[in-house]
């Protein structure tokens, strides 16, 4: 992976064939280093946060313990009021932690002066749901916004501008109204508004929620890029397990303001652990066939196949040991993905005439058994 640190200069930043790509197309750029990562991690430390509402005190966040490595691309995830805006916002310090420390590579943020607080906010760039673009201002305007209030010599901006316009694809937009641009448009603007300070991080808060699935994956590729070729940390919140699943390395659920769990995103997808990721994957896992489940009964009779839902994570099912270790196996549906280089699935099977050690053998391959229910023999 081609990464800097401290300062990331874009154009000197190329794959092997010295280019650097944008998302929608790849731009020439002069040469590359490839100097190791070592900024851009993130460490929570018994994190909590509470806010006080006229009904009491609301408690978002409670012994938060997680840390986000440099260079990756960390997803955060929970349903509607389960602390995600609360967490991202405690890294640059836009929300402040009730107790417990926030640690940017190794710095505790909560005690940063007015002075090192700017200098951390430069180092961490944001993206919002709804753009948030100054309608008056043009496409370059916007972007060098954050230069121009931090000072930065309008020689150096026009530079600078024209870099991350060139990298996330829209150069021919610069003097363009944002009223002008569709969705997917207007938040690569705000891509590069963040970008232009040349961040360590870069916090995601919802940044797809409002962008059709086509332009969705669109901005996501755009991310895994500038992941890719940057080495910035990308930390994104979102309610989509489709996203997380798109771009994410690993991931942590949050249920009312808990860590529910945390990992890579295959093992989470894969053999999930709580209720709460559970029902994030819902929409994302097939349901029982409605003949099937129309069929299905609690207990066995005479005859009746032992229905199973078999879960793989890590490693692809092998059909013949799965065969050998259950020979009467009948498939009814099956899905298998790959997420980061390793098999994600889920089979349904029915057992004919199943003697109590099948199950232990299916286990004994390395899958995740689940019994459902029995069908009749002739079904």
């Amino acid at each position: 992976m081609a990464e800097v640190t401290g300062s990331l200069a874009f154009e000197r930043l190329r794959d092997p064939g010295g280019r650097i790509a944008t998302g929608a197309r790849v731009v020439p750029v002069a040469r590359a280093t490839t100097a190791p990562r070592t900024a851009g991690s993130v460490r929570f430390e018994a994190v909590s946060k509470s806010y006080r509402t006229v009904t009491g005190t609301v408690r978002a966040l409670e012994a938060i313990e997680l840390t986000i490595p440099a260079g990756a691309i960390f997803g955060i995830i929970g349903r509607s009021g389960a602390g995600k805006s609360s967490l991202l916002r405690t890294i640059n310090r836009l929300e402040e932690p009730s107790s417990g420390r926030v640690l940017v590579d190794g710095e505790a943020v909560g005690t940063l002066d007015a002075d090192g607080l700017v200098a951390l906010r430069r180092r961490i760039g944001m993206i919002f749901q709804h753009f948030n673009l100054l309608s008056a201002k043009t496409v370059r305007q916007n972007v060098a916004l954050p230069l121009a209030v931090a000072g930065v010599a309008k020689a150096e901006i026009g530079p600078r501008v024209d870099e991350v316009l060139r990298l996330v694809g829209l150069e021919d937009k610069a003097d363009v109204y944002p009223s002008r641009l569709s969705g997917g448009q207007k938040q690569r603007v705000g891509i590069a508004r963040a970008l232009v300070t040349r961040p360590e991080i870069l916090l995601c808060d919802e940044a797809t929620s409002a962008l059709d699935p086509e332009t969705t994956l669109s901005i996501l590729e755009l991310l895994r890029d500038i992941n890719r070729r940057l080495g910035i940390t990308v930390v994104l919140i979102t309610h989509e397990m489709s996203v997380i699943r798109e771009v994410c390395s690993d991931v942590v659920v949050l249920e009312r303001g808990r860590v529910a769990e945390t990992g890579p995103v295959w093992r989470v997808f894969g053999r999930p652990t709580h209720s709460a990721t559970r029902a994030l994957l819902e929409p994302l896992t097939r349901a029982l066939p409605e003949d099937l489940a129309a069929r299905l009964q609690p207990h066995r009779t005479p005859g009746a196949a032992l229905v199973l839902r078999i879960t793989c994570a890590g490693e692809a099912p092998d059909l013949a040991a799965l065969g050998a270790a259950a020979p009467s196996v009948r498939l009814i549906q099956a899905g298998l993905d790959r997420l980061q280089g390793r098999a994600v699935g889920r089979m349904i099977v029915a057992v004919a005439d199943p003697d109590p050690e099948v199950e232990a053998r299916l286990r004994a391959l390395g899958a995740e058994i689940e019994r459902i229910g029995y069908v009749a023999a002739d079904d």
